[in-house]
């Protein structure tokens, strides 16, 4: 029931976030538009960077503030973010969205602390696995290199994520969604990668080849395999390369964007799946990458319960930043795991394959 359920915790949280993407009412309100109006023209420059002489004490910006390009536009955006707050909770209406986003506290010039700091907690997680993974698995174990880009691709997400939610500009916007993709894309790469073999030789099985091409494909998929992974690598970097060209031209679909995420998301899923279930005799470490998913399906329905931020600090989306801090440990463990046994069933292939030279 478990193992067949979980994908769709992808196609739910999906239609969640495509809904709710475009309930920003804040920034809609008559009352938000004419404070930030009235305030750029009384605090801040015709261009709306340098603030008014006047406006410098009642602002007082920290080095931080400084740091992270808080001009004076912002300024009057973020505080009168809270006055529109302030105004609803006098009407007894429910705490309001801007930009698409929950109201945050502004700490040391980050302006949603929380997924900064959860942001970091992944990325110092991923970091960590990946020198355990160093001590615990040999370098000529198969699929050795092809868990490093996984590790290398994940830790680049992490850094543009904890960027993204210091400070919401254009570009990292850009490249928080474009990496942030790259992490999905990455395991779905990986899982093909890593199964490709299995599946094409379960395949010739059940439709019982003649004996001598089984020999030749299965030697020619299993041992000379670099010009099939040096499409299947080509394919995917040209994929990734288009999506981040789409994504720098301009304005781009963010229902589309999430559409993207959950399809690749749930195509990786349902491949392990696959795989677990041919391999589930002989492999019994399959259970882990199915622990990984259930797990990770269960913390991505955080975002389903999207609520005003606690202490205006803490939403579900930072809760979801949280929640996959410890999951990451089961994946790595399934890989140190996969890659060991993997050495084996090589020298045992060797040593067979000598004997009968």
């Amino acid at each position: 029931m478990c193992r067949a359920g979980f994908p769709y915790i992808y196609i739910l949280v999906f239609v969640y976030l495509v809904v709710s993407c475009h309930a920003s009412i804040g920034d809609r309100t008559q009352f938000f538009h004419n404070c930030r109006q009235n305030c750029e023209r009384q605090n801040c420059s015709a261009d709306g960077i340098e603030i008014q002489e006047q406006a410098i004490k009642y602002y007082q910006q920290s080095i931080f503030d400084k740091a992270f390009a808080w001009n004076c536009a912002d300024e009057c955006q973020y505080g009168c973010m809270w006055r529109t707050v302030d105004a609803f909770a006098e009407r007894g209406w429910d705490v309001p969205q801007f930009y698409g986003k929950w109201p945050f506290v502004r700490f040391l010039g980050m302006q949603e602390p929380a997924s900064v700091l959860f942001s970091i907690l992944n990325l110092i997680a991923h970091i960590r696995w990946l020198r355990r993974f160093r001590t615990e698995v040999r370098p000529d174990s198969p699929c050795y290199k092809l868990w490093h880009i996984f590790s290398f691709i994940c830790i680049n997400g992490w850094i543009w994520s904890a960027v993204f939610h210091t400070r919401d500009f254009p570009v990292t916007e850009l490249m928080d969604y474009a990496f942030a993709y790259s992490i999905v894309l990455v395991s779905l790469y990986c899982m093909i990668m890593r199964c490709v073999k299995l599946l094409i030789y379960k395949l010739l099985k059940i439709l019982k080849t003649n004996l001598i091409f089984f020999r030749f494909a299965y030697r020619m998929l299993h041992r000379r395999s670099i010009i099939l992974r040096g499409l299947i690598s080509l394919i995917f970097l040209s994929f990734f390369v288009n999506y981040f060209a789409y994504l720098s031209l301009g304005k781009f679909s963010y229902s589309l964007n999430m559409t993207t995420n959950m399809i690749t998301g749930a195509l990786s899923a349902l491949g392990w799946l696959v795989w677990s279930y041919l391999e589930r005799h002989r492999r019994p470490n399959y259970r882990k990458i199915i622990r990984f998913y259930i797990l990770f399906g269960m913390s991505m329905s955080l975002e389903l319960l999207d609520f005003p931020p606690i202490l205006w600090l803490l939403d579900a989306h930072a809760l979801w930043h949280l929640a996959t801090v410890p999951v990451i440990s089961v994946f790595y463990d399934f890989i140190i795991d996969d890659c060991r046994l993997l050495r084996k069933e090589k020298q045992y292939d060797d040593e067979k394959y000598r004997k009968h030279i």
